[in-house]
């Protein structure tokens, strides 16, 4: 909600700077989402005097200009307004200032040969109106050399985020009783006497919807000329974000922002017989003032006559009886409406307003009659004409709601003394009405704060407003002893993966669990539909992400997009599928995505290196083994599927069908869906699919003894079969003896000249690791022969 910090200071007494009532609106759960303050926009700019004007030599359209601007020495300014002229007071832009309405920014300068010290100014270019056709023209008493902010009084703009729960303060009113309360000033007593009618209301008003609308009040102003409201309400609507359209529909907007409580007026003359609160028909039609049609039903409160509907109850109005310049005779409406009807009906009707916010929240009831005297009492001061007598159609929902309330709960849920005579201050000063008893405190809750309900509720209000940060930040209590660890194994997985991760330089992203369908198709699993929300956020995000590379592909889209150089993103967080059933099947997920150049261009490196497959292929080995799985049994196969590359991605399985991850480059297919320029590597690990460790309940690591012996390394060439991958043959080598053999690692794989068309050379390194003695020539033959038979199982034979 927003409102100038003129019309706050019209119900509030205070000598508060704008930053302290900001400052306090926070303390109290009131959230300031922004200030705008036109004096800033305003700086550098001055009131000044036209002096002398004479012709551009240069240029029959411009005027060279001398101008006082109160500092003595007058300035020289070109100008080619059409209204530039000697005795002329305007607004002059200095040096340095900047220009509202294009962000320019003033400096000396040479017009055609001539210096200029500056601009004169137009309302449009200092975004005052929409006038260009001259610069400003100021009366001839405005004091030169004063500041123009100060001079047009530029009034600062509070934009507060109201919770929902807050209906009272959904108006200036409200938000100054709040301030008051907290001790921000003074709140000025507001009353306007009764309005007597001369006439009996000539129209009947009632409501056949005791349910929807349980109270309807109306009058009749006759003779009302509906023209421009006044500057001073004009100035407030646009400070809220408010067109102001007319005098009489001005007056009802300006009554809904500063008392919360939205109201109609009617042109009496488009009106037809009795004005009645009903139940719509099924398929009603209405025109609404945003010039749309909505069908009705008969779950929908409306007013209307003998014609049809004119108003959607609460929300908004007719096009065809509203106000208009022609408009003489008017009927004043003010009514209580069921807040969960206008709730239900606004969103069948997906219709929102500034009224439905306030009624669903809900209003006070009790406000009827005091705001049908405040629209009367500015109608007849601003309009003019004459009222008629009040017709009262029903009755509002006043009786009080009395919560029994002990002081002393204040301390103990709110955890602040608070003693019972500032208690009875900040609740008397929010409109609560205490009364105490030697049984305790009985309060009565005013209408306007329905949100309040039972004795915890009252303790919050004076809490909020004795000030929240006064509550002394004290430890829980905690036994004596060693605590037992809360972690399950899940936790710690996250938390040590996290750890891993971020240690490899990876920065961890947290993106939606919702996705836009055609990116969760992209990564969908053929055999499992995906799961589609039947009540999402949005339209575009009503797909459960079946997998987690959608969302970081879109952030690095993003990032990359913005300049990003090198990026490195992982997630942990859950995918979720579709069980057999029918039912969510959340599965555990981590994924990587290395985007950009893997290394930046160097004079040693030459030409900055993008990342591969290899650079994937390390990470999904690297935290599968952070994680526990047994890396060194793992396969490497193909079908990562076809989000990725065919030829530069694969999946690490433990056994032909337990999949634990998947690697490679991004599909070009894939990155154009995603809008991605360039080589994407991407990794995903399905953390469920790992093994648990046997014994992992009583799993203690054993104490590190390093062997007495040193270890030996043995070279082996072997040539293989083209299509025989490296890995199937140091997996088979390394198990060949595995009382002596402990590692082996392949360093190189050579094809070109010496070895045979159809194959190529493996070299790996072995290590052996002797135990109880040095090993003799005999030993390491015999080492040598299962490796060899090892290998030849893939049809390896070692190189000569």
């Amino acid at each position: 909600m927003k409102f100038s910090l003129s019309w706050l200071k019209y119900f509030l007494q205070t000598d508060a700077s704008l930053e302290q009532i900001a400052g306090k609106l926070n303390a109290i759960g009131l959230e300031v989402d922004g200030i705008e303050n036109p004096a800033e926009k305003l700086a550098g700019f001055r009131v000044a005097r036209v002096l002398t004007a004479a012709r551009h030599p240069d240029a029959d359209k411009l005027q060279v200009l001398t101008v006082d601007t109160g500092d003595g020495a007058p300035l020289q300014v070109v100008c080619g307004a059409p209204n530039a002229r000697a005795g002329l007071v305007s607004v002059l832009g200095l040096p340095g200032a900047v220009v509202p309405a294009n962000g320019m920014a003033l400096k000396k300068a040479a017009v055609r040969g001539v210096e200029s010290n500056g601009m004169m100014c137009s309302t449009r270019e200092l975004e005052l109106g929409d006038d260009h056709d001259g610069i400003i023209e100021l009366p001839q008493d405005a004091p030169v050399g004063t500041a123009f902010s100060d001079y047009h009084g530029a009034d600062p703009v509070l934009d507060v985020a109201i919770t929902p729960n807050r209906p009272d303060c959904m108006g200036v009113y409200g938000i100054a009783r709040d301030l008051a309360a907290a001790g921000l000033g003074t709140l000025k007593p507001f009353t306007v006497p009764p309005v007597a009618g001369a006439f009996p209301c000539p129209v009947e008003i009632r409501t056949d919807d005791a349910e929807g609308c349980p109270a309807f009040y109306g009058r009749v102003i006759k003779g009302v000329t509906n023209g421009a409201s006044p500057e001073w309400m004009q100035a407030r609507l646009k400070a809220a974000g408010q067109r102001p359209i007319s005098a009489l529909v001005d007056i009802t907007n300006y009554v809904m922002l500063a008392f919360g409580r939205p109201a109609h007026a009617y042109d009496l003359a488009r009106l037809n017989g009795a004005v009645v609160a009903r139940r719509a028909k099924d398929g009603e039609e209405v025109v609404a003032l945003n010039e749309k049609t909505y069908v009705l039903d008969s779950a929908m409160t409306v007013i209307a006559d003998d014609s049809g509907v004119h108003d959607i109850a609460g929300i908004m109005g007719g096009a065809h009886s509203g106000c208009s310049e022609s408009t003489t005779d008017v009927l004043l409406e003010i009514a209580y409406f069921d807040p969960e009807r206008i709730a239900a009906t606004g969103r069948k009707l997906n219709l929102t307003s500034d009224a439905r916010g306030r009624f669903e929240r809900g209003v006070d009831p009790a406000f009827l009659d005091v705001g049908l005297d405040i629209l009367t009492d500015l109608i007849l001061r601003i309009c003019g004409g004459e009222a008629s007598e009040v017709v009262r159609a029903g009755a509002a929902p006043t009786t009080p709601n009395i919560i029994h309330f002990d002081p002393a709960l204040t301390q103990a849920l709110g955890g602040v003394a608070v003693s019972p005579n500032e208690q009875q201050r900040i609740l008397e000063a929010l409109g609560f009405s205490p009364v105490i008893t030697q049984d305790g405190w009985a309060i009565s809750v005013p209408g306007w704060r329905p949100d309040v309900g039972g004795a915890p509720d009252i303790v919050e209000e004076v809490v909020r407003i004795h000030g929240i940060d006064r509550i002394a930040s004290v430890p829980l209590p905690r036994a004596d002893g060693v605590a037992l660890p809360t972690a399950t194994p899940a936790q710690k997985l996250e938390r040590r993966l996290r750890r891993a991760a971020a240690a490899r330089g990876a920065n961890e992203a947290v993106t939606w669990s919702f996705l836009p369908v055609a990116e969760a198709e992209v990564f969908a699993l053929p055999d499992q539909p995906l799961w589609i929300l039947a009540n999402p956020i949005s339209e575009d995000m009503k797909a459960m992400r079946p997998s987690l590379l959608p969302g970081l592909l879109s952030a690095a889209r993003r990032n990359l997009d913005r300049g990003a150089a090198s990026l490195r993103l992982f997630e942990i967080g859950r995918r979720y599928l579709r069980a057999a059933d029918g039912s969510s099947d959340e599965r555990l997920s981590l994924a990587v995505v290395l985007a950009g150049d893997k290394a930046p261009r160097g004079w040693a490196t030459g030409k900055a290196a993008p990342f591969d497959a290899f650079d994937a292929k390390a990470e999904a080995l690297a935290l599968l083994a952070e994680a526990g799985a047994p890396v060194d049994k793992l396969q490497v196969m193909g079908e990562a599927g076809p989000q990725f590359h065919p030829g530069q991605s694969a999946t690490l399985r433990l056994g032909p069908k337990t999949v634990l991850a998947r690697f490679g480059m991004v599909h070009p297919a894939t990155a154009r869906r995603f809008d991605i320029d360039g080589p994407v590597a991407m990794v995903e690990l399905f953390l469920d699919a790992i093994p648990g460790r046997k014994g992992a309940a009583t799993f203690a690591r054993t104490h590190y003894a390093p062997p007495a012996l040193q270890a030996v390394k043995r070279d082996f060439a072997f040539l293989v079969p083209l299509e025989v991958p490296a890995g199937d043959l140091v997996r088979l080598v390394q198990g060949a003896d595995k009382a002596n053999i402990v590692a082996a690692r392949l360093f190189d794989d050579f094809r070109g000249q010496g070895v045979p068309e159809g194959q190529k050379s493996l070299a790996l390194e072995v290590t052996l690791q002797p135990l109880e003695k040095s090993y003799k020539d005999e030993d390491l033959k015999a080492v040598t022969e299962k490796v060899k038979a090892a290998a030849a199982k893939l049809g390896a034979v070692l190189r000569g």
